[in-house]
């Protein structure tokens, strides 16, 4: 059984190795102690959420920190191919639910769409308490599923600010139901022209996911002019919810990720 997992800020674990102790505090660190329980002896995992996992035993337990040492510290580096999620906002949490499965999945980053035919909006401080809102279901995912990358959750955008995003891409799919080529084929195609040197530097593909109501063919027309296909998913309509994390696991197997 893999260790539980417990973040510490990005860079703490720097300079840290074999036989070193690291304290873990705060929230992390009382999770541990009074929820998990954890005992001295007991294997744990500490990860800066930046790509930096200590794995080690703990040491020492106390009121609000939590000691551990270390028997190894590995850097894991990104996927050459990185995965974007541009999710668009949805009722009923549903968008909440695609950030949080997608992230099991092993998603890279996630963009908040505010689609022409998104119901929810995000306005004033709403926008700040709902982005934070996505970037702790993406952390708590993370840590559910043993990560030592938290995905990033990056600026809400419109229709203007999805179309900046995708001119930028090296690849933006749009996941359409109307779409004649299948995601298989769309990835295969596009993995298959992609050189060596130029995996090797760090690419991104956008997986954009509509509202409930679906793509707008205004939106459509304008992500195609600067660059996106459109793509079928499958024979059936998902949901906002499904899509997305559908989208990552047939992009992770294709893309070698897996």
């Amino acid at each position: 059984m893999s260790n539980p997992v417990f973040f510490t800020a990005a860079g703490s674990l720097d300079g840290l190795g074999p036989g070193d102790s690291f304290m873990l505090d705060g929230a992390e660190a009382r999770h541990a102690v009074t929820v998990k329980r954890l005992e001295i002896g007991e294997a744990v995992d500490i990860a800066d959420g930046a790509g930096k996992r200590l794995t080690g035993t703990v040491a020492e337990s106390g009121q609000g920190t939590l000691t551990v040492l270390a028997s190894a510290v590995q850097e894991e580096h990104q996927p050459a191919v990185r995965l974007v999620l541009v999710q668009a906002l949805a009722k009923g949490d549903r968008d909440e639910l695609a950030v949080e499965t997608a992230t099991e999945l092993g998603i890279d980053a996630v963009v908040p769409w505010q689609a022409e035919r998104s119901i929810v909006r995000w306005k004033g401080d709403r926008a700040a308490k709902a982005h934070a809102k996505w970037q702790s279901v993406a952390t708590a995912a993370a840590k559910q599923a043993r990560r030592a990358w938290i995905p990033e959750v990056r600026a809400a955008v419109d229709g203007s600010g999805l179309a900046a995003a995708v001119a930028a891409a090296d690849l933006a799919i749009i996941l359409h139901e109307d779409a004649k080529r299948p995601l298989r084929e769309v990835l295969e195609k596009w993995h298959g022209g992609v050189s060596d040197a130029d995996a090797g530097a760090g690419r991104e593909v956008l997986l954009i996911v509509g509202p409930e109501g679906g793509i707008s063919p205004r939106e459509v027309t304008k992500l195609s002019d600067v660059g996106a296909v459109t793509a079928l998913l499958g024979h059936h309509v998902l949901r906002s919810s499904t899509a997305g994390p559908a989208a990552v696991v047939l992009a992770s197997d294709i893309l070698g990720r897996w």
